[in-house]
Protein backbone atom coordinates (compact mmCIF):
# COMPACT_ATOMS: atom_id res chain seq x y z
CA UNK A 1 0.00 0.00 0.00
CA UNK A 2 1.15 3.40 -1.42
CA UNK A 3 0.74 6.36 1.39
CA UNK A 4 -0.23 9.61 0.11
CA UNK A 5 1.02 12.54 0.99
CA UNK A 6 -1.72 13.51 3.50
CA UNK A 7 -1.64 10.21 4.91
CA UNK A 8 2.49 10.91 5.29
CA UNK A 9 1.66 14.27 7.02
CA UNK A 10 -0.64 12.46 9.32
CA UNK A 11 1.67 10.01 10.51
CA UNK A 12 4.77 12.57 10.48
CA UNK A 13 2.37 14.57 13.06
CA UNK A 14 1.48 11.39 14.96
CA UNK A 15 5.40 10.39 15.20
CA UNK A 16 6.18 13.48 16.68
CA UNK A 17 4.79 12.36 19.73
CA UNK A 18 6.64 8.73 19.85
CA UNK A 19 9.77 7.62 21.35
CA UNK A 20 13.04 6.14 18.99
CA UNK A 21 12.38 2.55 19.95
CA UNK A 22 14.80 1.18 16.78
CA UNK A 23 18.20 1.34 16.64
CA UNK A 24 20.30 0.09 13.63
CA UNK A 25 24.01 -0.04 14.58
CA UNK A 26 27.01 -1.89 13.34
CA UNK A 27 25.43 -4.87 12.95
CA UNK A 28 22.91 -3.56 10.19
CA UNK A 29 19.82 -4.98 10.13
CA UNK A 30 19.63 -8.52 11.42
CA UNK A 31 17.39 -10.68 12.60
CA UNK A 32 17.10 -9.95 16.19
CA UNK A 33 16.43 -6.07 14.97
CA UNK A 34 13.55 -7.27 12.18
CA UNK A 35 11.83 -9.40 14.66
CA UNK A 36 12.19 -6.03 17.19
CA UNK A 37 10.61 -3.69 14.41
CA UNK A 38 8.18 -6.52 13.84
CA UNK A 39 6.42 -7.05 16.83
CA UNK A 40 6.96 -3.32 17.60
CA UNK A 41 5.04 -2.43 14.47
CA UNK A 42 2.26 -5.39 15.37
CA UNK A 43 1.60 -3.83 18.66
CA UNK A 44 2.03 -0.18 17.77
CA UNK A 45 1.72 0.77 14.20
CA UNK A 46 3.72 3.68 14.03
CA UNK A 47 7.50 3.10 15.15
CA UNK A 48 10.57 5.48 15.36
CA UNK A 49 14.15 4.56 14.51
CA UNK A 50 17.49 5.74 14.71
CA UNK A 51 20.91 4.98 12.56
CA UNK A 52 23.62 5.31 14.83
CA UNK A 53 26.53 6.96 13.61
CA UNK A 54 28.80 3.59 13.96
CA UNK A 55 26.34 2.03 11.05
CA UNK A 56 27.66 0.93 7.68
CA UNK A 57 24.23 2.17 6.53
CA UNK A 58 22.69 5.75 5.82
CA UNK A 59 19.55 6.58 7.70
CA UNK A 60 17.80 6.33 4.40
CA UNK A 61 19.49 2.82 3.50
CA UNK A 62 18.68 1.27 6.70
CA UNK A 63 15.17 2.33 7.13
CA UNK A 64 14.53 1.04 3.59
CA UNK A 65 16.08 -2.28 4.16
CA UNK A 66 14.40 -2.65 7.31
CA UNK A 67 10.72 -1.73 5.97
CA UNK A 68 11.26 -3.90 3.29
CA UNK A 69 12.15 -6.71 5.81
CA UNK A 70 8.98 -6.34 8.03
CA UNK A 71 6.72 -5.23 4.83
CA UNK A 72 6.47 -1.45 6.26
CA UNK A 73 6.29 1.83 4.77
CA UNK A 74 8.83 4.36 4.91
CA UNK A 75 7.15 7.72 6.43
CA UNK A 76 10.22 9.86 7.05
CA UNK A 77 13.75 10.18 7.47
CA UNK A 78 15.32 13.21 8.52
CA UNK A 79 19.29 13.31 9.74
CA UNK A 80 19.45 10.36 10.97
CA UNK A 81 16.20 9.04 12.30
CA UNK A 82 13.25 7.71 10.68
CA UNK A 83 9.79 6.44 11.09
CA UNK A 84 8.60 3.19 9.56
CA UNK A 85 4.08 2.74 9.23
CA UNK A 86 2.35 -0.46 8.68
CA UNK A 87 -1.54 -1.42 9.13
CA UNK A 88 -2.34 -3.75 12.23
CA UNK A 89 -4.79 -6.52 12.12
CA UNK A 90 -4.64 -7.91 15.87
CA UNK A 91 -5.68 -4.34 17.31
CA UNK A 92 -9.38 -3.76 17.26
CA UNK A 93 -10.24 -1.38 14.43
CA UNK A 94 -11.36 1.38 16.85
CA UNK A 95 -7.27 1.51 18.38
CA UNK A 96 -6.22 1.25 14.94
CA UNK A 97 -4.51 4.80 13.43
CA UNK A 98 -7.49 5.84 10.73
CA UNK A 99 -5.61 7.34 7.91
CA UNK A 100 -7.08 10.36 5.42
CA UNK A 101 -8.03 9.31 2.10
Amino acid sequence: MELTSKQRAQLRGLANEIDTIVHIGKDGVGENLIKQADDALEARELIKGRVLENSPLSAREGAEALAKAVRAEVVQVIGGKFVLYRETHSRPKEKRIRLVR
